[in-house]
């Protein structure tokens, strides 16, 4: 009988973690491909793409903003992280999981995971709003191109000083640290009921977006709607917060840009 209930535990166990990555891979994939279509703009990401990196910048019109346009470039770079952070995040989304089905069986409360990872996405949401502020600021300024994309040499070095020099500090580590040891923010930071579910993926969206926010900096210097840094900087991401060297790696990256910087802002004076 016990061996029995212990086979049915198991199952029920591989079968929430089939259903939870099977809804990360296809939230994941709605988001890449939403991206590719031109997240709402008049282009696709790769004819953009192909924009920034040839000669067709000086033939674009600089956008009008107005609460529809900000509402387009919102949804644009939410769904961009969620494409980029979401991989990254999967470990502590499934690790919740199981947690979550062991407090069941125990005759706890049951929680959605959805919650979970929807309270970790709207942290997200918090910083895209803050993205296309800065955005809309940097275009009235005409910082940035119609292209989005770095049109000051002093705004992409310091773009890339800023993002290097962050990835050598304690707070970067600190948050760095959270984001690459699920079991330990279970362990520390578990609370139950749907409150505690919603806490628990604010708290963890936060340390991901305290760990990344200067990284999304730089689609600033390489262009918000450039494929080859947005696939680039969600590589990076996931490879610092699962890799085995993910220490090691930030903060050779980190020194790397600082040189970069250096390289464009003597290169302009």
């Amino acid at each position: 009988m016990g061996l029995t209930l212990d086979k049915a535990v198991e199952a029920a166990v591989k079968r929430d973690r089939v259903v939870v990555l099977g809804a990360l891979a296809l939230v994941i994939a709605i988001s890449w491909a939403y991206l590719l279509a031109g997240a709402g703009m008049d282009m696709t990401a790769l004819e953009s793409t192909r924009l920034i990196s040839g000669s067709g910048m000086a033939k674009m019109m600089p956008a009008v903003w107005d609460i529809g346009y900000a509402g387009v470039m919102f949804v644009m770079w939410w769904v961009m992280m969620i494409a980029m952070m979401l991989p990254s995040a999967a470990p502590m989304v499934l690790l919740f999981a199981a947690v979550n089905r062991k407090q069941k069986e125990k005759g706890n409360l049951y929680v959605a995971t959805a919650l979970f990872a929807s309270a970790y996405l709207i942290v997200w949401a918090g910083f895209s709003i803050v993205a296309v502020a800065f955005q809309w600021g940097l275009e009235a300024l005409a910082l940035l191109s119609p292209m989005m994309i770095s049109a000051s040499v002093f705004l992409g070095a310091g773009v890339l000083l800023a993002a290097g020099i962050y990835q050598l500090t304690p707070m970067k580590r600190a948050c760095l640290k959270n984001c690459r040891s699920p079991l330990q923010f279970i362990m520390t930071r578990w609370r139950g009921g749907e409150v505690g579910a919603f806490r628990m993926g604010v708290e963890h969206g936060a340390y991901c977006v305290g760990c990344c926010w200067f990284l999304m900096g730089l689609l600033f210097f390489g262009g918000v709607m450039n494929l080859y840094w947005i696939i680039g900087l969600a590589v990076f991401v996931l490879i610092e917060k699962t890799a085995p060297t993910g220490y090691w790696f930030s903060s050779a990256v980190g020194v790397v840009l600082i040189l970069c910087g250096m390289v464009v802002l003597f290169g302009a004076v």
